[in-house]
């Protein structure tokens, strides 16, 4: 049965549409950059001189950012990422994000359509801090959608 309680964000998954894939490349910390914005256009109207119109022009999407700690796994989405950034070797993929219930079963999901890294970063290496190093991914794409989830 569906809730009307406003959904929890830590409990998630990442799938990505990409192979290899491997345990490690479901892991992550925080997604952030599911944002839709439009670009709008100001417009004099002739004559009027107490405001502007705004008109829409098209739709734009945020950066998509997936951090994560660095493990010694072998990561598919490292190695996709690293291909882009060093072989200039561009394979588009697609991913699923999803917000899950206890049960591990997704309540909300999207569609991100043909994603490509733009960057990975490695955070920083301090000898007088005890902390774990952060893997960050960000991914330019097309738009996503939000995926249907039937209640029960």
């Amino acid at each position: 049965m569906a809730s009307s309680n406003p959904i929890v964000g830590f409990h998630f998954s990442v799938i990505f549409e990409l192979l290899p894939q491997f345990s490690i490349d479901t892991k992550f910390q925080s997604v952030g950059g599911l944002k839709g914005t439009l670009e709008m256009e100001s417009v004099k109207e002739g004559g009027q001189n107490r405001f502007t119109h705004q008109l829409p022009i098209r739709s734009g999407y945020q950066d998509l950012v997936l951090k994560r700690g660095l493990t010694s796994d072998m990561s598919g989405v490292s190695m996709w990422c690293l291909n882009a950034i060093e072989n200039f070797n561009f394979s588009p993929a697609n991913l699923v994000v999803s917000l899950l219930n206890e049960n591990g079963n997704p309540v909300k999901a999207w569609y991100v359509s043909h994603a490509i890294p733009l960057s990975i970063d490695y955070g920083d290496f301090n000898a007088e801090e005890n902390k774990i190093v952060i893997e960050s991914i960000a991914l330019k794409y097309n738009f996503f959608k939000e995926i249907p989830i039937p209640s029960f």
